[in-house]
């Protein structure tokens, strides 16, 4: 029974990650004629209405003041640089370069979590990091290519995004559903609605179709890796994350006639080969502090984040 709900979780988790992709894609797409500001203020815009059904669900009591106002003031502040960094980034370097960044993220939470959470990190779980992170200085390739900022902003979302999902995994239990979603939410909404004063592009309705379009599919991906990790162990759903460079590979090629370079494939790999040793370690650890394997790193720009919404539907 298990081994067939580990096949359906890793297919469900598949669907996730490639509707992810699709996702990015368009965000691509936006990002040709539109400020990353303006991306993200109309996703939050739009998922304001799909998060909400999903806050409403909260039956904890309480009020929406943060039990750890510092941590999930941070948090908060993470959550909004992630989605406008890894935004910006999707609209300027080629696909599969920047989930190469980006799978550098389970290696940061690692890290992180020793300062955080004090996770005890052994021997070999920093050299797996250690690894990583010399894989992604052979997909940049400073002394070859000319660094731009979509790297550094790629680099800057892996960090604040690993950072928000360890404060998640620290505070995440303690906090109630509306107060982890909604503060986000109104932070970058605000923040955002500011930025656009200054570089507001008029869209026309079809772009602002798209613009749902990307609400709407986040919300869906979510949805699919929420039944994965119902259905099957974390060991076996997170690492699928990894199939995103398929597709980024894919549509990077037809849509944006992205080429891969030797160096991002011999990056990538051992990115990702330093990421499954460690899920794949944390698996059979019997620490209480797991931070790859029980932090969903994965959010939309709204700030729906899938830990929050596995707690909504009675999944610790």
């Amino acid at each position: 029974m298990q081994i067939k709900s580990n096949g359906k979780a890793a297919c469900y988790s598949l669907c996730a990650f490639a509707i992810y992709a699709t996702h990015d894609v368009f965000i691509k797409i936006l990002g040709a004629d539109y400020s990353s500001f303006q991306i993200v203020f109309f996703n939050v815009l739009f998922g304001m209405p799909l998060v909400t059904l999903i806050m409403i669900q909260d039956s904890k009591p309480g009020t929406l003041l943060p039990v750890h106002p510092i941590w999930s003031g941070i948090r908060t502040v993470a959550t909004m640089m992630t989605g406008l960094l890894a935004f910006y980034s999707f609209s300027v370097l080629p696909l599969a370069q920047v989930y190469s960044i980006l799978f550098a993220m389970p290696l940061l939470i690692t890290v992180l979590a020793i300062p955080i959470l004090g996770e005890k990190v052994g021997c070999h779980r920093w050299l797996a990091v250690i690894a990583g992170l010399v894989g992604v200085l052979i997909v940049l390739r400073p002394d070859n290519v000319q660094l731009e900022f979509g790297h550094l902003a790629a680099v800057g979302a892996a960090f604040s995004g690993a950072m928000a999902s360890v404060i998640m995994r620290k505070i995440g239990k303690e906090e109630r559903l509306v107060v982890l979603m909604i503060y986000p939410m109104i932070v970058t909404f605000f923040f955002m609605g500011i930025a656009l004063q200054f570089n507001y592009t008029p869209m026309p309705i079809e772009d602002l179709r798209i613009s749902f379009l990307i609400a709407v599919l986040g919300l869906v991906a979510t949805l699919f890796v929420i039944a994965a990790y119902r259905l099957g162990e974390a060991a076996v759903v997170a690492p699928m994350q990894y199939s995103q460079i398929i597709w980024a590979s894919i549509y990077g090629y037809f849509l944006f006639n992205e080429q891969i370079n030797k160096s991002v494939i011999i990056g990538t790999t051992i990115i990702i080969a330093s990421g499954l040793y460690i899920v794949l370690r944390e698996s059979g650890s019997s620490s209480a502090n797991t931070p790859v394997l029980r932090t969903r790193s994965r959010e939309m720009g709204s700030g729906l984040r899938v830990g929050a919404m596995l707690r909504a539907i009675g999944r610790r």
